[in-house]
């Protein structure tokens, strides 16, 4: 998974265009407001999927996201419920939301209104992009590693869906699912990450970090973000200093 290459396809001519349409502000005001408010932004994903109070909740929204066709950015953000963008904001920003929305506001000199419907326009494209690399990540997993988690007889149904329900969010796989003749995905990436037959340990409430084996989701994005300075790759592709 590359970070810069999402950030590439969020960031690109287009995206910003049609945001800047969208929300009716300049392209300069867009790239300002999410060269200041996205590194914020991608800090919550990692929050959000190193928290074992949050993570099983994130990996049904990835999954869900991950569904939405977004080979024509134009025609993705001219959809897009800038509504719904807000309250993904409100989940990765949390009780930083206010803080985060005025800083970037200050500094496209836009209201705190207007700000927010960028950021709002911006949320559901970097959870749909986000939703699609990691599915892509665990499809690409060696075949070898394609094995049933948790010791289960039947074949693990592929998706960020199983990670929710592994993790204890999201929908339960049903029946039919759960027999269907495919391990491949995210399926068979849990399966090694969690030793097969083996159950995956309990968390203390006490402790909500959890570690990279019993949360492949926080891997994955640990994987991704690994040691990426996101402001100066910001500042890369909107022309920020």
């Amino acid at each position: 998974m590359d970070l810069t290459s999402l950030m590439k396809t969020m960031l690109s001519s287009d995206s910003i265009a049609q945001m800047s349409k969208k929300t009716g502000t300049s392209t300069d005001e867009v790239k300002s407001v999410l060269l200041s408010a996205l590194p914020a932004m991608l800090s919550g994903v990692q929050g959000q999927a190193n928290n074992q109070e949050t993570v099983a909740g994130f990996a049904g929204a990835l999954d869900s996201h991950a569904k939405d066709d977004t080979s024509d950015i134009s025609a993705f953000l001219s959809h897009v419920d800038i509504k719904d963008g807000e309250k993904i904001v409100g989940h990765l920003l949390g009780g930083d939301k206010a803080a985060t929305t005025k800083a970037a506001a200050t500094k496209a000199g836009l209201s705190n209104a207007a700000t927010g419907k960028i950021l709002g326009a911006a949320a559901p494209l970097l959870m749909s992009l986000l939703g699609q690399q990691f599915t892509q990540a665990a499809q690409a997993q060696p075949q070898s590693q394609n094995v049933q988690p948790l010791g289960s007889q039947q074949a693990a149904p592929s998706g960020i869906g199983l990670l929710a329900g592994l993790l204890g969010g999201g929908q339960q796989p049903s029946a039919a699912q759960q027999s269907a003749p495919q391990a491949s995905g995210l399926g068979g990436l849990l399966g090694s990450l969690l030793g097969g037959g083996q159950q995956p340990q309990q968390q203390a409430s006490q402790q909500p970090q959890q570690s990279a084996g019993a949360n492949p989701l926080g891997s994955m994005v640990g994987s991704m973000f690994g040691n990426v300075d996101v402001n100066s790759l910001l500042a890369g592709f909107l022309g920020g200093k």
